[in-house]
Parts: structure tokens; sequence; C-alpha cells
């Protein structure tokens, strides 16, 4: 059994994914506004690589329907209903809408993983949900993907260290598992960070861009260890809450 980590979309071809179980880790911030949004009610999520995608789709639904969201160098898109913050993801907003979201980093991590096995959505604040259902593949014989959206094609401090505790915890006391160099290193950074998340968010780069851009609140919600227990499961081109109908 194999745990790969990749660092970003861009180098992830079909073969790497086919398959496979595959967790998608955007942990600032989109991986962990879509688990809020989900736990609050929305129907559904919708990825999109680029804005115009999601404006063009929007035009097929009904407009109370939807909402528009996303961000470009962490800034809300001009005109649209949502930024990335998970802290404007409430239940007044989100509850029963389809979400059509494009993100910087995130979603396109998230429509690249088309074609393997199982796609779900994970971060902090879904860890132990997620954990559960990627060490439940590896036990039945499936190779586990961790990829990391990381930060304007570059590698995000912040992904890679969750992706460490993944692959510690989805490993542990499992033999016959083996980890590629990025997870091998991936599990060091955990272990520098543990549950220290704050000081991981100062360190990395996209975690102070965030504070100086004066969203050091979205930074307390994406360290919330296991506060929204819900699965976002990527299916059919779109992310739904794993649940009894899924």
């Amino acid at each position: 059994m194999q745990i790969d980590v990749f660092f970003g979309p861009a180098g992830i071809t079909a073969a790497d994914v086919a398959g496979r179980a595959v967790a998608v880790i955007d942990v600032l911030r989109a991986s962990t506004s879509i688990a809020v949004a989900l736990d609050n009610g929305a129907r559904a999520i919708i990825p999109f690589e680029n804005s115009e995608d999601a404006v063009s789709r929007a035009k097929s639904f009904e407009r109370g329907d939807v909402r528009l969201a996303g961000e470009r160098k962490s800034q809300p898109i001009p005109g649209f209903d949502l930024g990335n913050s998970p802290l404007q993801y409430t239940r007044e907003a989100v509850e029963g809408k389809t979400i059509l979201m494009a993100t910087t980093n995130g979603t396109g991590a998230v429509t690249a993983s088309q074609g393997a096995r199982d796609v779900i959505v994970s971060s902090y604040v879904n860890f132990t949900v997620s954990m559960n259902m990627l060490r439940r593949a590896l036990r039945a014989g499936t190779d586990v993907v961790l990829l990391c959206a990381g930060q304007d094609r570059r590698f995000a401090l912040e992904d890679a260290a969750c992706a460490g505790r993944f692959a510690h915890h989805i490993s542990k006391r499992l033999t016959k598992v083996r980890l590629n160099d990025g997870a091998q290193a991936c599990v060091l950074l955990d272990k520098k960070y543990g549950d220290n998340l704050m000081k991981l968010f100062d360190a990395s780069s996209h975690g102070r861009t965030l504070r100086e851009a004066g969203l050091g609140d979205d930074l307390v919600a994406c360290a919330d260890i296991d506060s929204h227990s819900v699965l976002p499961v990527y299916q059919d081109r779109q992310i739904t809450r794993l649940g009894p109908d899924r």
C-alpha cells in the first residue's frame, strides 16, 4: 500500500490518481471554507478553475439558488457574493444554496483529481472524519494520494504539515505501507508543529499574507481542529456532504 504526497496539481497525471483515494488539502482557505459551508447546510459546491467559468455556469441556475464565491490573490472577486473566508459561510448565507466557487489554488486542485476512485476535501477543521475515511481505504488496499493545493503554484508549508498529519495517522500500526519522499518530509513537518497551528501559520508565507491583509480571524478558524465533522466528497463534478444519500 502506498501513500503519496504531491505538492500542487500542475504535475498530477491521470495515472497518479486512477484507482486511488485522494484528499485535496488547501488549509488556507478553500478546504476549510468548503467544510464550513457544507456543515452550515450548503446543498453543493461546484469548483471551477477560473471565475469566468463560474459566472457562465451561474446562468443555468435560478439566481436565488446559487452563490458565487471565490478569491484571487486572497481578495474577494468583485461582484461575487462570497470570498474565501470561512467566516462568511454562515448558515444564513449558504443554507440550501449551490455554491459556484473559484479560488486561486484549492478549486483547481479539486478538479485536477477527476478520475480518482474517491476524492475528498480535507483540512484541520475536518481532520478526524477525513482521516478515518482514508485509513479505511488504506486498510482495504487502496493507495492514498494527499494533494496539497499550494500557493500560486508553489509549495505551501501549512498544506504540507497537514498532509504529514494525515500520512502519520492513517499509516499508524499498519504494516507494508510505503510513503513517498514527499510524504516522509511532511510527517517531519507535522512533528515540528503538532497542534501549534498558529505557529505554523505564522511561519508560512500564505499565513503571513493573510494576517497582513487583516484576515487573522480566518487563521483562527482554519486552526480549529475537528470543528466541522463533515466529509466533503467530490463526485460528478460537484462537492457534497457524505451522508445517507451519498
